[in-house]
C-alpha cells in the first residue's frame, strides 16, 4: 500500500482507500443522516460541551492548561478592548466601541475530539522485523506526524489531522448508554458483558454509522468542583471502559459505530488492566479505535442534561452535530457538539 507493507492484526488500513485520512467516518452517509434526523420529535436541543476553561489548573493534565484570554493593544497604546474608535479615525463624533481578544488554546484541555493523528503506535509495517512509529494507515512519524525542528516549537500533522474529521461534517445519530444510572459513581471497567447488560436493560440499539456516547457521571463530578479538580477523587471515581477486553474490541469493530464520545477523560478505564504477557497497549482502546480502525474518540463531554432526559423519555438515540474547528495540522480540537430529540 505504499506506506506499509503489513497492516496490524484487526485493522481496516487501505479499506477506505490508501491515502485515506479520516477513517470510519467514511461509512455515514446522506441516507444515515436523513434517518438520523427522523430522531428530531421534540426539537429540544442540549449542549454538550463542558465550558472550556473546565476541569481548570492542571491537576487531570499535567502537561495542559486551561485557556487564557487576552487582547492586543491598539492606537495610543490603548487595549484592544472597549476601544473606541475614534481613536483610530481620529474624528470625535464618531460613537462606535470595539471588543477583541485572542486565545491560547490546548486543543485537548477541556471537551475535544483526538485526531487519529493523537495517537500511534510502534509497529513493524515495512514488515522486515524493526517496529517503527506510525499511525492509523501507516502514515510516519517524522514523515507525516511531524515534531518541532530546532529552533521552533511547532509540530505538524501533515496528515490525520483534526481538520480532516471537519471536513467530514461530524453529524448523524448519536447513541447514549447511561452507565451512571446502573453504577453511579462506582469505580468500575466496564467490559462487554457488563456494557451489554445494561444497554438491553435499557434498550439501547446500536447501528452502523452511530456515534456511541457513554454517560459515567464524571461530568458532572467535575463541575462541582469549581475548577479546583481533586483528582484523588475523580480518579477514584465513575465508570470507564475496559479498553483491553477483546470482545469489547470486537463489538466496537462489528457494531459499525464510528466514533466513541464519553463525560471523562479516556473513554477507557486507565490503567488499563494487563491481558496477556509481553509488550502491550498502555491505552488499549486508544490502539484499537484510533490506530487500528480509524474511529474517533470524544473525551469530557458534558452529557448529563440529554443523559437524563433520555432516560426519563425512555429514549438512547438522538440527532447529533459535532464537528471539530477546522484547524490543519491539530491532533485534537475543542468543540461544542449539539444533541436534538
Amino acid at each position: 500500500m505504499g506506506r506499509w507493507k503489513k497492516r496490524p492484526e484487526g485493522s481496516n488500513w487501505g479499506d477506505f482507500g490508501a491515502d485515506d485520512q479520516r477513517g470510519r467516518i467514511n461509512l455515514v452517509t446522506p441516507e444515515m443522516r436523513k434517518e438520523a434526523a427522523r430522531q428530531i420529535v421534540e426539537g429540544i436541543s442540549f449542549c454538550l460541551s463542558l465550558p472550556l476553561d473546565y476541569p481548570g489548573g492542571n491537576t487531570l493534565f499535567k502537561a495542559r492548561r486551561a485557556p487564557r484570554l487576552f487582547c492586543i493593544t491598539r492606537e495610543q497604546d490603548a487595549p484592544n478592548y472597549n476601544f473606541p474608535w475614534r481613536l483610530m479615525t481620529c474624528q470625535q463624533d464618531h460613537l462606535d466601541v470595539t471588543c477583541d481578544d485572542a486565545v491560547t488554546l490546548f486543543t485537548q484541555y477541556s471537551t475535544q475530539w483526538d485526531a487519529l493523528s493523537h495517537y500511534g503506535q510502534f509497529f513493524d509495517a515495512d514488515d522486515d522485523g524493526e517496529a517503527e512509529m506510525v499511525y492509523y494507515n501507516g502514515y510516519r512519524a517524522g514523515e507525516h506526524i511531524v515534531g518541532p525542528k530546532e529552533g521552533s516549537d511547532e509540530p505538524r500533522s501533515n496528515a490525520l489531522g483534526i481538520q480532516n474529521l471537519a471536513e467530514a461534517t461530524v453529524q448523524g445519530r448519536g447513541t447514549l448508554v447511561n452507565l451512571h444510572a446502573e453504577y453511579g459513581l462506582e469505580r468500575k471497567a466496564i467490559g462487554y458483558d457488563d456494557l451489554m447488560r445494561v444497554m438491553e436493560k435499557q434498550k439501547v440499539e446500536v447501528a452502523k454509522g452511530d456515534i456511541f456516547c457513554i454517560y459515567t457521571g464524571f461530568d458532572d463530578l467535575l463541575l462541582g468542583m469549581h475548577k479546583n479538580p481533586d483528582a484523588k477523587t475523580l480518579h477514584s471515581s465513575c465508570t470507564g471502559l475496559d479498553g483491553g477486553d477483546s470482545k469489547l474490541q470486537n463489538w466496537i469493530d462489528d457494531a459499525g459505530i464510528v466514533a466513541i464520545a464519553a463525560d471523562n477523560t479516556a473513554v477507557e478505564f486507565l490503567p488499563a488492566r494487563r491481558t496477556a504477557p509481553g509488550a502491550r497497549a498502555l491505552m488499549p482502546l486508544h490502539a484499537h479505535c484510533l490506530f487500528k480502525l480509524g474511529i474517533h474518540l470524544g473525551e469530557l463531554w458534558y452529557l448529563k442534561d440529554l443523559a437524563t432526559w433520555l432516560l426519563e423519555h425512555k429514549r438512547s438515540n438522538f440527532f447529533l452535530t459535532a464537528p471539530p474547528l477546522r484547524l490543519p495540522g491539530s491532533t485534537g480540537s475543542p468543540l461544542t457538539p449539539i444533541a436534538t430529540v
